[in-house]
């Protein structure tokens, strides 16, 4: 997402933040889940110190398909979500998902206040985020894109600028501070769900998104049929899990090993695959 930056995605520090924290609310997916909150740490499989007894409790935001959303059944599912399981499995533990909203994700606050162990919301590694987010080595490059209704004859950012289009991009993402540094007000959606009914609705003609989700917008016959990817916006961007400032050392070197340790065994390929309908490196 790209969460402010990005990706896939404003709260001050400090005490404020925490305080907004902890007034969240949060629901679990997963039938029989909790809210991802205890009052004492449990210690894992393996030494991890986690929120909930045997469970590896992560903080998302959703719809962000096909990173994390809910499938037919209302399981929430996706690339992030099977990233994820690799370590909760090597812990021992069950994976329990907790959907919160992003800007409270990326501001540090949801782990700082022990909703959750980890983060995992397409989630681009930034040096700001990095003030109040420890983060895992990068588990995929992401970059951004143009989605419009088809005819705006645009192909770019300057023409979007140049044609007076309205544009639109997701709060808290990385692609909203990328087209505010290009010279954009763009009006800003709560999440990517209510950024393309935006489009669709006509309240925007342009819409900035990270690039795997325009193109799985794009394989629904009712978006295909009226939009297009007009261009793409190489930002360089990397995703990465995160934890609480000062994380347990233990579960940010499982994290980062089972990460390894799945692109070396092809592990990583098959799921990629499985989301994207491609192998690394072929997406766009």
């Amino acid at each position: 997402m790209a969460l402010r930056p990005l990706s896939r995605r404003g709260y001050a520090a400090g005490a404020l933040v925490l305080a907004t924290a902890l007034t969240l609310t949060a629901c679990g997916s997963e039938a029989g889940s909790g809210t991802g909150t205890t009052s004492a740490s449990a210690s894992a499989a393996g030494g991890a110190k986690l929120v909930q007894p045997g469970k590896l409790t992560v903080c998302t935001n959703i719809p962000y398909e096909p990173f994390q959303f809910k499938d037919g059944s209302g399981k929430i599912v996706g690339f992030d979500v099977d990233i994820v399981d690799l370590a909760a499995k090597k812990l021992g533990v069950t994976q329990n998902i907790v959907d919160i909203d992003f800007a409270v994700i990326k501001s540090g606050a949801a782990m700082a206040a022990g909703k959750c162990d980890v983060a995992a919301a397409g989630m681009t590694i930034t040096d700001e985020r990095k003030q109040n987010i420890d983060f895992s080595d990068p588990y995929f490059d992401a970059t951004q894109a143009l989605l419009a209704k088809k005819g705006t004859g645009a192909a770019s950012l300057e023409d979007v600028k140049a044609k007076g289009l309205k544009l639109g991009a997701q709060a808290s993402t990385t692609g909203l501070d990328y087209v505010k540094k290009q010279g954009f007000d763009p009006t800003e959606y709560a999440d990517s769900a209510k950024e393309l009914l935006a489009l669709q609705a006509g309240q925007a003609d342009v819409i900035v998104q990270d690039l795997p989700v325009v193109l799985t917008w794009l394989k629904k016959p009712e978006v295909a049929a009226k939009f297009e990817m007009i261009g793409s916006l190489d930002t360089g961007e990397q995703y990465g899990i995160g934890l609480k400032k000062g994380s347990d050392p233990v579960l940010l070197k499982t994290i980062n090993e089972e990460i390894a340790k799945a692109k070396q065994d092809g592990t990583y390929e098959k799921i990629y695959v499985k989301w994207f309908g491609k192998k690394p490196g072929e997406l766009g």
